[in-house]
Protein backbone atom coordinates (compact mmCIF):
# COMPACT_ATOMS: atom_id res chain seq x y z
CA UNK A 1 0.00 0.00 0.00
CA UNK A 2 1.46 3.12 -1.33
CA UNK A 3 1.16 6.67 0.83
CA UNK A 4 -0.99 9.48 -0.46
CA UNK A 5 0.96 12.03 -2.20
CA UNK A 6 0.08 14.53 0.24
CA UNK A 7 -0.02 12.37 3.60
CA UNK A 8 -0.71 15.17 6.13
CA UNK A 9 -2.41 18.79 6.85
CA UNK A 10 -0.72 21.04 9.24
CA UNK A 11 -3.40 22.68 11.49
CA UNK A 12 -1.21 24.90 13.71
CA UNK A 13 2.81 26.37 13.49
CA UNK A 14 2.74 27.30 17.03
CA UNK A 15 6.12 28.45 19.62
CA UNK A 16 5.80 27.04 23.03
CA UNK A 17 7.82 29.24 25.05
CA UNK A 18 9.77 28.48 28.91
CA UNK A 19 8.68 31.57 30.31
CA UNK A 20 11.54 32.15 32.54
CA UNK A 21 12.95 35.28 32.70
CA UNK A 22 16.40 33.73 32.91
CA UNK A 23 19.31 34.21 30.34
CA UNK A 24 21.58 31.68 29.84
CA UNK A 25 24.49 31.16 27.80
CA UNK A 26 26.59 27.90 27.30
CA UNK A 27 29.98 27.29 25.43
CA UNK A 28 30.12 24.48 22.80
CA UNK A 29 33.13 22.22 24.14
CA UNK A 30 34.85 19.70 21.87
CA UNK A 31 32.47 17.10 22.34
CA UNK A 32 29.70 19.33 21.01
CA UNK A 33 31.41 21.01 18.48
CA UNK A 34 32.77 18.04 16.34
CA UNK A 35 28.68 17.63 15.28
CA UNK A 36 28.34 21.05 15.05
CA UNK A 37 27.26 21.07 11.28
CA UNK A 38 25.81 17.07 11.13
CA UNK A 39 22.18 16.24 11.02
CA UNK A 40 20.39 16.35 13.47
CA UNK A 41 18.97 13.39 15.82
CA UNK A 42 15.65 12.79 14.65
CA UNK A 43 12.88 10.63 16.73
CA UNK A 44 9.52 9.13 16.45
CA UNK A 45 7.27 8.44 19.38
CA UNK A 46 3.57 6.24 18.21
CA UNK A 47 0.95 6.28 20.32
CA UNK A 48 -2.48 4.49 20.28
CA UNK A 49 -5.19 6.29 21.68
CA UNK A 50 -7.72 4.96 24.17
CA UNK A 51 -11.01 3.75 22.87
CA UNK A 52 -12.79 6.63 25.25
CA UNK A 53 -10.46 9.42 23.04
CA UNK A 54 -10.95 8.36 18.90
CA UNK A 55 -13.28 11.71 19.03
CA UNK A 56 -10.74 14.06 17.02
CA UNK A 57 -11.50 16.93 19.35
CA UNK A 58 -10.13 14.78 22.27
CA UNK A 59 -7.10 15.30 20.53
CA UNK A 60 -7.21 18.75 20.17
CA UNK A 61 -8.81 20.27 23.53
CA UNK A 62 -7.19 17.51 25.43
CA UNK A 63 -4.05 15.99 24.48
CA UNK A 64 -2.04 19.01 22.27
CA UNK A 65 -2.79 22.03 25.28
CA UNK A 66 -1.42 19.48 27.82
CA UNK A 67 2.01 18.71 25.46
CA UNK A 68 2.01 22.25 25.02
CA UNK A 69 1.45 23.23 29.05
CA UNK A 70 3.90 20.13 30.22
CA UNK A 71 6.61 21.02 27.41
CA UNK A 72 7.23 24.73 28.12
CA UNK A 73 7.18 23.67 31.83
CA UNK A 74 9.85 21.12 31.61
CA UNK A 75 11.89 23.61 29.02
CA UNK A 76 12.09 25.63 32.23
CA UNK A 77 14.23 23.39 33.04
CA UNK A 78 16.03 22.57 29.87
CA UNK A 79 16.17 26.35 28.82
CA UNK A 80 18.81 25.77 26.19
CA UNK A 81 16.92 23.66 24.37
CA UNK A 82 14.38 26.77 23.59
CA UNK A 83 17.59 28.74 22.63
CA UNK A 84 19.76 29.09 19.31
CA UNK A 85 23.47 28.56 18.37
CA UNK A 86 24.94 31.51 17.76
CA UNK A 87 28.94 32.67 17.13
CA UNK A 88 29.34 35.93 18.21
CA UNK A 89 32.26 37.83 16.11
CA UNK A 90 34.22 38.70 18.90
CA UNK A 91 34.13 34.45 20.57
CA UNK A 92 36.45 31.86 18.53
CA UNK A 93 33.63 29.25 19.01
CA UNK A 94 29.75 28.98 19.15
CA UNK A 95 27.36 28.79 22.19
CA UNK A 96 24.21 28.15 22.68
CA UNK A 97 22.03 31.34 24.13
CA UNK A 98 18.25 31.33 25.25
CA UNK A 99 17.22 34.74 25.72
CA UNK A 100 13.90 35.69 27.50
CA UNK A 101 11.02 34.90 24.85
CA UNK A 102 12.86 32.51 22.99
CA UNK A 103 10.50 29.35 21.98
CA UNK A 104 10.55 26.21 20.34
CA UNK A 105 8.51 25.42 16.92
CA UNK A 106 5.13 23.01 17.71
CA UNK A 107 3.45 22.06 14.34
CA UNK A 108 0.36 20.50 15.35
CA UNK A 109 -0.57 18.57 11.33
CA UNK A 110 -3.13 15.59 10.46
CA UNK A 111 -2.45 12.63 8.84
CA UNK A 112 -4.81 10.91 6.43
CA UNK A 113 -2.65 7.54 6.25
CA UNK A 114 -3.65 4.41 7.71
CA UNK A 115 -2.00 4.04 11.80
CA UNK A 116 -1.93 0.63 11.33
CA UNK A 117 0.36 0.48 8.51
CA UNK A 118 2.68 3.00 9.79
CA UNK A 119 3.28 0.95 12.89
CA UNK A 120 3.83 -1.95 11.10
CA UNK A 121 7.43 -3.46 11.40
CA UNK A 122 7.85 -5.30 7.71
CA UNK A 123 9.78 -3.32 5.11
CA UNK A 124 7.89 -0.08 4.01
CA UNK A 125 9.31 2.97 1.50
CA UNK A 126 11.98 4.98 3.47
CA UNK A 127 10.77 8.37 3.04
CA UNK A 128 7.14 7.43 4.79
CA UNK A 129 8.65 8.75 8.15
CA UNK A 130 9.71 12.18 6.86
CA UNK A 131 6.49 13.26 6.84
CA UNK A 132 6.15 12.89 11.04
CA UNK A 133 9.37 14.51 11.73
CA UNK A 134 9.67 18.50 11.55
CA UNK A 135 12.17 20.75 10.46
CA UNK A 136 15.20 22.32 12.25
CA UNK A 137 16.13 25.89 10.88
CA UNK A 138 19.83 26.88 10.52
CA UNK A 139 21.09 29.32 8.68
CA UNK A 140 25.36 31.03 8.57
CA UNK A 141 24.28 33.25 11.72
CA UNK A 142 22.03 30.57 13.66
CA UNK A 143 20.78 27.46 14.77
CA UNK A 144 17.51 26.95 16.22
CA UNK A 145 18.04 23.66 18.71
CA UNK A 146 14.67 21.56 18.91
CA UNK A 147 11.51 21.64 17.22
CA UNK A 148 8.21 19.30 17.96
CA UNK A 149 5.85 17.75 15.61
CA UNK A 150 2.59 16.54 16.83
CA UNK A 151 0.43 14.57 14.42
CA UNK A 152 -2.79 12.86 14.74
CA UNK A 153 -3.93 9.86 12.76
CA UNK A 154 -8.27 10.13 13.34
CA UNK A 155 -9.66 7.64 15.61
CA UNK A 156 -6.50 5.57 15.87
CA UNK A 157 -3.42 7.23 17.43
CA UNK A 158 -0.39 10.24 17.36
CA UNK A 159 2.99 10.47 16.61
CA UNK A 160 5.46 12.97 18.31
CA UNK A 161 8.09 13.90 16.18
CA UNK A 162 11.47 15.60 17.74
CA UNK A 163 14.29 17.53 15.97
CA UNK A 164 17.20 17.67 18.19
CA UNK A 165 20.99 19.37 16.99
CA UNK A 166 23.32 16.82 17.65
CA UNK A 167 26.08 19.68 18.68
CA UNK A 168 24.04 20.49 21.98
CA UNK A 169 22.44 16.64 22.81
CA UNK A 170 23.37 13.44 22.27
CA UNK A 171 21.60 10.27 23.05
CA UNK A 172 21.48 10.11 26.77
CA UNK A 173 20.98 14.09 27.04
CA UNK A 174 17.95 13.58 24.22
CA UNK A 175 16.38 10.88 25.95
CA UNK A 176 16.89 12.50 29.52
CA UNK A 177 14.44 15.49 28.26
CA UNK A 178 12.19 13.46 26.54
CA UNK A 179 11.69 11.71 29.57
CA UNK A 180 11.25 14.36 32.18
CA UNK A 181 8.98 16.18 29.19
CA UNK A 182 6.87 12.57 29.42
CA UNK A 183 7.02 12.79 33.03
CA UNK A 184 5.78 16.35 33.64
CA UNK A 185 2.87 15.83 30.97
CA UNK A 186 1.94 12.56 32.46
CA UNK A 187 1.47 14.09 35.72
CA UNK A 188 -0.79 16.84 34.74
CA UNK A 189 -2.94 14.56 32.99
CA UNK A 190 -3.61 12.85 36.17
CA UNK A 191 -3.83 16.10 37.76
CA UNK A 192 -0.66 16.06 40.59
CA UNK A 193 -0.29 19.44 40.84
CA UNK A 194 2.90 19.49 43.19
CA UNK A 195 5.07 16.93 40.75
CA UNK A 196 8.67 18.02 40.30
CA UNK A 197 11.54 16.30 38.01
CA UNK A 198 13.77 13.48 39.88
CA UNK A 199 16.99 14.69 40.68
CA UNK A 200 18.41 12.40 38.07
CA UNK A 201 16.48 14.41 35.37
CA UNK A 202 17.02 17.86 36.17
CA UNK A 203 19.96 18.48 33.97
CA UNK A 204 23.71 19.85 34.99
CA UNK A 205 24.75 22.39 33.05
CA UNK A 206 28.53 23.16 34.49
CA UNK A 207 30.76 22.95 31.52
CA UNK A 208 33.95 23.09 33.82
CA UNK A 209 33.30 19.26 34.42
CA UNK A 210 34.87 18.44 30.66
CA UNK A 211 38.70 19.15 30.44
CA UNK A 212 40.49 20.54 27.63
CA UNK A 213 43.88 21.10 28.21
CA UNK A 214 44.92 21.10 24.40
CA UNK A 215 42.20 23.43 23.46
CA UNK A 216 40.83 20.75 21.78
CA UNK A 217 37.11 23.05 21.37
CA UNK A 218 39.56 25.81 19.33
CA UNK A 219 41.28 23.59 16.71
CA UNK A 220 37.73 21.79 15.95
CA UNK A 221 35.52 25.38 16.08
CA UNK A 222 38.28 26.17 13.26
CA UNK A 223 37.90 23.49 11.35
CA UNK A 224 34.17 24.13 10.66
CA UNK A 225 35.33 27.96 9.06
CA UNK A 226 37.98 26.23 6.72
CA UNK A 227 36.38 25.95 2.92
CA UNK A 228 36.37 22.49 1.86
CA UNK A 229 37.25 23.51 -1.62
CA UNK A 230 40.13 26.44 -1.23
CA UNK A 231 42.17 26.08 2.49
CA UNK A 232 42.65 29.62 2.43
CA UNK A 233 39.18 30.67 2.71
CA UNK A 234 37.50 31.26 5.55
CA UNK A 235 33.68 31.45 6.53
CA UNK A 236 31.96 30.59 9.70
CA UNK A 237 28.45 29.18 9.64
CA UNK A 238 25.98 27.53 11.41
CA UNK A 239 23.98 25.90 8.54
CA UNK A 240 23.43 22.14 8.76
CA UNK A 241 25.20 20.50 5.77
CA UNK A 242 21.68 18.85 4.70
CA UNK A 243 23.42 18.28 1.01
CA UNK A 244 26.07 16.03 2.70
CA UNK A 245 24.19 14.17 5.41
CA UNK A 246 21.12 14.10 3.12
CA UNK A 247 18.27 10.97 3.95
CA UNK A 248 19.11 7.92 1.59
CA UNK A 249 15.02 7.25 1.23
CA UNK A 250 15.11 6.63 -2.97
CA UNK A 251 14.80 3.29 -3.87
CA UNK A 252 15.33 2.44 -0.07
CA UNK A 253 12.75 0.83 2.86
CA UNK A 254 12.76 0.98 6.40
CA UNK A 255 12.24 -2.29 8.72
CA UNK A 256 12.40 -3.11 12.16
CA UNK A 257 13.53 -6.65 13.43
CA UNK A 258 12.44 -8.04 16.89
CA UNK A 259 15.65 -9.82 18.70
CA UNK A 260 13.94 -12.46 21.70
CA UNK A 261 16.34 -13.24 24.50
CA UNK A 262 16.49 -16.64 23.13
CA UNK A 263 17.55 -15.23 20.04
CA UNK A 264 20.36 -13.24 21.69
CA UNK A 265 21.39 -16.25 24.02
CA UNK A 266 21.71 -18.48 20.79
CA UNK A 267 24.08 -15.80 18.85
CA UNK A 268 26.18 -15.57 22.36
CA UNK A 269 26.57 -19.32 22.74
CA UNK A 270 27.64 -19.75 18.98
CA UNK A 271 30.10 -17.32 19.46
CA UNK A 272 31.21 -18.35 22.28
CA UNK A 273 31.67 -22.23 20.91
CA UNK A 274 33.74 -20.79 18.00
CA UNK A 275 36.07 -18.38 19.54
CA UNK A 276 39.25 -20.60 19.60
CA UNK A 277 38.46 -21.74 16.36
CA UNK A 278 38.59 -18.44 14.61
CA UNK A 279 41.88 -16.90 14.65
CA UNK A 280 43.00 -12.80 13.67
CA UNK A 281 46.81 -12.30 12.96
CA UNK A 282 47.13 -10.11 15.53
CA UNK A 283 45.90 -12.28 18.68
CA UNK A 284 48.86 -13.90 18.97
CA UNK A 285 50.25 -10.70 20.71
CA UNK A 286 47.18 -9.69 22.47
CA UNK A 287 45.65 -10.84 25.15
CA UNK A 288 42.12 -8.91 25.02
CA UNK A 289 41.17 -11.81 22.12
CA UNK A 290 41.07 -14.36 24.72
CA UNK A 291 37.80 -16.15 25.56
CA UNK A 292 35.55 -14.59 28.07
CA UNK A 293 32.68 -16.61 30.44
CA UNK A 294 30.13 -13.94 29.18
CA UNK A 295 29.16 -11.72 26.16
CA UNK A 296 27.58 -8.26 26.13
CA UNK A 297 23.99 -8.66 24.22
CA UNK A 298 25.49 -5.43 22.66
CA UNK A 299 28.78 -7.40 21.14
CA UNK A 300 26.51 -10.08 19.87
CA UNK A 301 24.08 -8.06 18.13
CA UNK A 302 26.20 -5.58 16.71
CA UNK A 303 28.72 -8.46 15.36
CA UNK A 304 25.77 -10.25 13.98
CA UNK A 305 23.64 -7.56 12.36
CA UNK A 306 26.83 -5.13 10.95
CA UNK A 307 27.66 -8.84 9.45
CA UNK A 308 24.57 -9.13 8.13
CA UNK A 309 24.26 -5.94 6.71
CA UNK A 310 27.79 -5.58 5.19
CA UNK A 311 27.20 -9.73 3.34
CA UNK A 312 23.31 -8.45 1.89
CA UNK A 313 25.06 -5.28 0.19
CA UNK A 314 28.32 -7.12 -1.42
CA UNK A 315 25.96 -10.08 -2.59
CA UNK A 316 23.83 -7.07 -4.31
CA UNK A 317 27.00 -5.88 -5.92
CA UNK A 318 28.57 -8.82 -6.30
CA UNK A 319 30.87 -7.15 -9.54
CA UNK A 320 32.61 -4.99 -6.84
CA UNK A 321 34.47 -5.93 -3.54
CA UNK A 322 32.97 -3.70 -1.02
CA UNK A 323 34.64 -2.66 2.55
CA UNK A 324 33.30 -1.85 5.51
CA UNK A 325 33.75 -0.56 9.17
CA UNK A 326 32.23 -0.75 12.24
CA UNK A 327 31.82 1.96 14.81
CA UNK A 328 30.06 2.66 17.83
CA UNK A 329 29.72 6.05 20.42
CA UNK A 330 30.89 5.13 23.94
CA UNK A 331 29.35 7.36 26.47
CA UNK A 332 32.71 9.49 28.39
CA UNK A 333 30.32 10.20 31.28
CA UNK A 334 31.68 7.92 33.88
CA UNK A 335 35.16 7.13 32.29
CA UNK A 336 36.58 10.33 32.01
CA UNK A 337 38.73 11.44 35.57
CA UNK A 338 37.33 13.10 37.14
CA UNK A 339 33.98 11.34 36.49
CA UNK A 340 31.40 13.72 34.84
CA UNK A 341 27.93 13.35 36.24
CA UNK A 342 24.91 11.32 34.56
CA UNK A 343 22.79 14.32 34.08
CA UNK A 344 25.38 16.39 32.60
CA UNK A 345 23.49 17.72 29.68
CA UNK A 346 25.79 18.15 26.92
CA UNK A 347 27.49 15.69 24.54
CA UNK A 348 29.86 13.48 26.23
CA UNK A 349 30.61 10.77 23.75
CA UNK A 350 33.64 9.50 21.40
CA UNK A 351 32.55 7.46 18.22
CA UNK A 352 35.22 4.79 18.40
CA UNK A 353 35.90 2.63 14.96
CA UNK A 354 36.50 -1.54 15.48
CA UNK A 355 39.94 -2.07 14.44
CA UNK A 356 38.88 -4.80 11.63
CA UNK A 357 39.90 -5.07 8.34
CA UNK A 358 37.30 -4.04 5.80
CA UNK A 359 37.13 -7.21 4.24
CA UNK A 360 36.36 -8.86 7.45
CA UNK A 361 32.65 -8.14 7.61
CA UNK A 362 31.93 -10.32 4.74
CA UNK A 363 33.80 -12.98 5.45
CA UNK A 364 32.24 -16.89 6.21
CA UNK A 365 33.67 -16.25 9.87
CA UNK A 366 33.31 -12.71 10.03
CA UNK A 367 30.57 -12.72 12.91
CA UNK A 368 33.09 -14.11 15.40
CA UNK A 369 35.76 -12.35 14.11
CA UNK A 370 34.31 -9.23 14.29
CA UNK A 371 32.57 -9.85 17.60
CA UNK A 372 36.27 -10.75 18.83
CA UNK A 373 37.06 -7.14 17.63
CA UNK A 374 34.14 -5.48 19.23
CA UNK A 375 34.65 -7.18 22.33
CA UNK A 376 39.03 -6.18 22.41
CA UNK A 377 37.99 -2.63 21.93
CA UNK A 378 35.21 -2.27 24.70
CA UNK A 379 37.53 -3.99 27.39
CA UNK A 380 40.42 -1.33 26.53
CA UNK A 381 38.36 2.29 27.00
CA UNK A 382 39.42 3.02 30.68
CA UNK A 383 39.65 6.89 31.27
CA UNK A 384 43.38 7.02 29.49
CA UNK A 385 41.59 5.36 26.34
CA UNK A 386 38.00 6.80 25.61
CA UNK A 387 39.20 9.72 24.19
CA UNK A 388 41.77 8.45 22.12
CA UNK A 389 41.95 9.52 18.44
CA UNK A 390 39.00 12.14 18.79
CA UNK A 391 41.46 14.67 17.27
CA UNK A 392 42.02 13.40 14.32
CA UNK A 393 37.92 11.86 14.16
CA UNK A 394 36.95 14.13 11.31
CA UNK A 395 40.15 13.48 9.10
CA UNK A 396 40.16 9.67 9.63
CA UNK A 397 36.04 9.64 8.49
CA UNK A 398 37.41 11.08 5.29
CA UNK A 399 40.00 8.75 4.28
CA UNK A 400 37.51 5.77 4.92
CA UNK A 401 35.03 7.73 2.79
CA UNK A 402 37.98 8.64 -0.02
CA UNK A 403 38.76 4.33 -0.07
CA UNK A 404 35.71 3.57 -0.34
CA UNK A 405 35.22 2.45 3.33
CA UNK A 406 31.15 2.27 4.46
CA UNK A 407 30.97 2.73 8.60
CA UNK A 408 28.11 1.06 10.13
CA UNK A 409 27.06 2.72 13.19
CA UNK A 410 24.50 2.19 16.07
CA UNK A 411 22.33 4.99 16.87
CA UNK A 412 20.54 4.87 20.35
CA UNK A 413 21.12 2.29 23.46
CA UNK A 414 18.72 -0.73 24.69
CA UNK A 415 20.03 1.54 28.04
CA UNK A 416 17.43 4.51 27.17
CA UNK A 417 14.27 2.67 27.77
CA UNK A 418 12.36 4.43 25.38
CA UNK A 419 8.93 2.50 25.81
CA UNK A 420 8.48 3.87 29.08
CA UNK A 421 7.56 7.14 27.69
CA UNK A 422 4.45 7.90 28.41
CA UNK A 423 2.59 11.12 28.54
CA UNK A 424 -0.36 9.90 30.09
CA UNK A 425 -2.10 8.34 27.32
CA UNK A 426 -0.30 4.95 27.90
CA UNK A 427 3.43 3.72 26.47
CA UNK A 428 4.76 3.78 22.90
CA UNK A 429 3.03 1.51 20.36
CA UNK A 430 6.42 2.12 18.79
CA UNK A 431 9.30 4.14 18.64
CA UNK A 432 11.81 5.02 15.86
CA UNK A 433 15.25 6.76 15.22
CA UNK A 434 14.07 8.15 11.97
CA UNK A 435 18.36 9.79 11.04
CA UNK A 436 19.11 6.34 10.91
CA UNK A 437 18.08 6.71 6.93
CA UNK A 438 21.15 9.50 6.23
CA UNK A 439 24.05 6.32 6.60
CA UNK A 440 24.61 2.76 7.26
CA UNK A 441 23.34 2.74 10.85
CA UNK A 442 21.37 0.91 13.07
CA UNK A 443 18.93 1.77 15.75
CA UNK A 444 19.04 0.27 18.97
CA UNK A 445 16.58 0.04 21.77
CA UNK A 446 15.16 -2.40 24.46
CA UNK A 447 12.00 -4.60 23.25
CA UNK A 448 8.53 -3.64 23.59
CA UNK A 449 7.08 -6.66 23.76
CA UNK A 450 10.15 -8.86 26.42
CA UNK A 451 12.46 -8.12 29.10
CA UNK A 452 16.11 -8.56 27.66
CA UNK A 453 14.72 -8.55 24.12
CA UNK A 454 15.97 -5.80 21.48
CA UNK A 455 14.38 -3.79 18.88
CA UNK A 456 16.78 -2.83 15.62
CA UNK A 457 15.25 -0.37 12.89
CA UNK A 458 17.25 -0.26 9.33
CA UNK A 459 17.18 1.82 6.13
CA UNK A 460 18.40 -0.31 3.20
CA UNK A 461 18.16 -0.45 -0.56
CA UNK A 462 15.31 -2.40 -1.32
CA UNK A 463 17.26 -5.68 -2.33
CA UNK A 464 19.67 -5.58 -0.17
CA UNK A 465 16.43 -5.56 2.64
CA UNK A 466 15.38 -8.45 1.28
CA UNK A 467 18.63 -10.13 0.96
CA UNK A 468 19.74 -9.07 4.93
CA UNK A 469 15.94 -10.11 6.26
CA UNK A 470 16.71 -13.92 4.94
CA UNK A 471 20.36 -13.54 5.83
CA UNK A 472 19.02 -12.22 9.59
CA UNK A 473 16.42 -14.87 10.15
CA UNK A 474 18.77 -18.05 8.55
CA UNK A 475 21.00 -17.11 11.44
CA UNK A 476 18.89 -17.49 14.07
Amino acid sequence: MAFPKNPIIIHENLLVSPQSSTQLSLPLTFFDLFWLRFNPNERIFLYSLPNHSHDPSFFFNNIVPNLKTSLSLTLQSFLPLAGKIIWPSHLPKPIIQYNPGDAVSFVVAESNVDFNMVLQNSPCDASESRFLIPNLDSSDSSASVVSMQITLFPKKGFSIGITAHHAVVDGKTSNMFINAWANMCRSSVEECPSFSLKPELEPFFDRDVIKDPTQLDLLLADNWTKDPNDATKKKRSLEILSFVFKPKVENSVRATFKITFKDLDKLKKRLLSKWNEVVNDDEVVNDSYSKPDTLSSFVAISAYVSTCMARAIQEDEKNEQKKFAFGFAVDCRSRLEPKVPENYFGNCVNLHVVDAKPEDFTKEDGFVIVAKKILSKTKNLDKDSVLEGIETLSSKHETRARLGVELISVAGSSRFRVYENDFGWGKPSKAEITSVDRGLSIALSQSKDEKGGLELGLVLKKNVMNIFTNLFHEGL
